[in-house]
């Protein structure tokens, strides 16, 4: 089996809990999400859209490293591949107003965030795609290429929503069985839940984060709720709804889980020295992924998951998650079986 992770490549720029801040880091959801996988499994591609400013150097460290990144497409010229990050609490981000928030730990704005308003312009407009926004035809021509083993399993990591509206279909029309899609901040938006309801019918897992359900949800208090919000996605296509509730751990939704009918159960988040939470949400999808389209085990594949993410959250930027072992995240994800708590 291999698995495409289609999404950002960044040059992240993050204020920490404690106040630090962290540089031109390599980052991107797509990168996040490939090397939360790839703990788990060979064979990773990345898809995504790169300016010539994105350092040609980071893409040649994850070629090294065993990815696949012929789908990652330089469409030239200077690209805006900036994101900011201030992280409130390990939980809870805002990434807008980078001038203030350098501020209040005393360090000058820096000045690649010159006029930068957020790291997603355009993402939420469902008609027009932003420039760095994966096309069809962008995963048409990653499978075109000769491939190692057959594609089967995509993964959408938070994107312009209009991506997520039409990839799911370019996918099936190529043949892959199982698509799954982190919708991501800029799209879980009442506005766009019309599109969001498309979308659902579209693809097999959804992953959201519970601040993006709180988000999307905002006008309906009974909907916030996870369980029943998972219960809403099911009921419009996904066989798996999986809501990432940050240090409390995961929700995971199975709307046909055997004989026994539905199923839903809450995994705790598995002990870790928490540094820098940039991008575990991204790893632990690619984890989920990388696991679930192996055998189709949605708690097995939440464990992996969970596993991705602590490498994640041990280091600033990705370098944790890339120098991970298989034999310590073997390890790790021991821990965490049986911990799984079903939910009646």
């Amino acid at each position: 089996m291999s698995l495409i992770c289609c999404g950002g490549l960044r040059t992240d720029f993050v204020i920490t809990t404690e106040g630090q801040a962290r540089l031109m880091q390599m980052g991107g959801n797509a990168i996040y999400s490939a090397a939360g996988a790839h703990l788990w499994l060979a064979d990773v591609a990345i898809l995504g859209r790169a300016g010539d400013n994105f350092p040609s150097e980071w893409i040649a460290e994850l070629a090294v490293r065993g990815f696949d990144v012929r789908g990652i497409c330089n469409i030239g010229g200077v690209q805006d591949h900036r994101t900011f990050y201030a992280y409130v609490d390990r939980d809870t981000r805002i990434d807008t107003d980078p001038a203030t928030h350098f501020a209040r730990i005393g360090v000058p704005l820096p000045e690649p965030l010159s006029g930068y308003v957020n790291s997603t312009p355009g993402q939420d407009d469902p008609d027009h795609y932003e420039p760095l926004a994966t096309r069809p035809e962008d995963l048409d021509e990653l499978l075109a290429a000769p491939a190692k083993q057959p594609t089967t399993t995509l993964h959408i990591a938070p994107t312009s929503i209009r991506t997520q509206r039409f990839l799911p279909e370019a996918a099936r029309r190529r043949g892959l069985g199982l698509v799954s899609l982190d919708p991501g901040e800029r799209t879980m938006l009442p506005r766009l839940r019309a599109h969001i309801e498309e979308v659902l019918g579209r693809i097999d897992v959804f992953l959201p984060s519970d601040q993006e359900v709180r988000s999307l949800f905002e006008s309906d208090p009974v909907l916030t709720q996870p369980h029943e919000a998972a219960r809403w996605f099911a009921a419009r296509g996904p066989r798996v709804v999986v809501i990432k509730l940050g240090s409390q751990g995961v929700l995971v939704f199975e709307r046909a889980a055997g004989s026994a009918g539905p199923g839903i159960w809450r995994l705790p988040a598995l002990p870790a020295t928490v540094v820098d939470v940039t991008g575990a949400g991204d790893a632990f999808c690619g984890g989920f992924m990388a696991s679930f389209g192996a055998h189709g085990d949605p708690i097995a594949a939440a464990i992996a998951g969970s596993v991705s993410a602590s490498f994640a959250i041990e280091h600033y930027g990705a370098a944790g998650l890339l120098n991970a072992s298989r034999s310590e995240a073997e390890r790790r994800s021991r821990s965490l079986l049986g911990a799984a708590q079903r939910i009646p």
